[in-house]
């Protein structure tokens, strides 16, 4: 009877570690869906912002830095995180533990580092101009012809590329939402803040230039995003103090109520907006590319 009775206690045992072991293996293998940036298995990319090639740092020496748990740009880098966030095209909220980023060798190399000309001819003979290059991801205000100020830029990515050619904005909305998509939580129509129309395809579907969240590498579905972490605090309660803010100042340089009069948030029609040039391919990325 003794014997018996340790074969059954061993059975028991065995039932339960196996449980464990099925429990955790599937908790594992099954990520659980999340409002947060989290690593995607499916696209290395989205870990290793140091693959994504932007020709205008082939002079600047960087290395790439692995994020550890706890870590933040503000903890790495104190004030001068801002000029490493702009250095990787992405924002506070897509900085996270397990992804790589670029990190330069030298601060004072990206200080005011952007890749656009400070002056650019075809802007030379119109007040206000936006030129936005999708290989470097990045935009740029100029008047007549001079570079007033520039900032990272989320385009199209892969199969919904930005149209390229040139354009102008022919529309403002500063609380404009997208009509396609939503939320990660299905709860609300995505945020579009700041949005100023550029063009309106034959499949009648509009590009905007707006708020969003920049991940670092091309991510929309052919929209042109730019910085706002207002937007992301309100939509999504981070960060905690909003710092990057260049939705803001180009609609209001762009289409603000010096331009164009009072503005109640509702969309308005415009005439004689800034010329709009979108030029470029998406970035190449380095390695093998991603497998989705």
């Amino acid at each position: 009877m003794h014997y018996s009775r340790m074969r059954l206690s061993h059975k028991f045992v065995l039932v339960i570690l196996f449980t464990a072991v099925l429990v955790g293996f599937t908790v594992l293998r099954t990520p659980s869906v999340t409002d947060e940036p989290a690593a995607s298995p499916a696209d290395k990319a989205i870990e290793d912002l140091s693959r994504v090639e932007y020709p205008s740092l082939a002079n600047i020496k960087w290395h790439g830095h692995f994020v550890q748990p706890h870590q933040t740009l503000e903890s790495l880098f104190g004030e001068d995180w801002i000029w490493v966030a702009r250095l990787n095209r992405v924002d506070r909220r897509h900085v996270y533990p397990g992804m790589t980023i670029k990190v330069p060798e030298n601060m004072a190399d990206i200080r005011n580092y952007t890749p656009l000309p400070k002056f650019h001819e075809p802007a030379a003979r119109h007040g206000k101009y936006i030129l936005v290059n999708i290989t470097e991801q990045w935009l740029g205000a100029y008047e007549k012809g001079r570079l007033v100020f520039s900032a990272p830029a989320a385009t199209g990515k892969a199969t919904t590329e930005t149209p390229t050619g040139m354009f102008r904005i022919d529309a403002r909305h500063l609380t404009h939402t997208s009509s396609l998509y939503k939320t990660a939580n299905d709860e609300e129509q995505y945020p579009m803040d700041n949005a100023m129309r550029f063009y309106i395809g034959p499949d009648n579907v509009s590009y905007w230039i707006h708020a969003r969240d920049l991940p670092g590498r091309p991510a929309s579905h052919g929209c042109i995003g730019l910085f706002d972490e207002e937007m992301q605090n309100r939509v999504f309660g981070t960060p905690a103090k909003p710092a990057l803010l260049d939705s803001q100042k180009l609609y209001e340089w762009a289409v603000g109520e010096n331009e164009y009069g009072d503005d109640y948030g509702e969309l308005d029609e415009l005439e004689d907006g800034a010329a709009v040039e979108v030029r470029g391919s998406l970035p190449r990325y380095l390695g093998q590319p991603p497998k989705i």
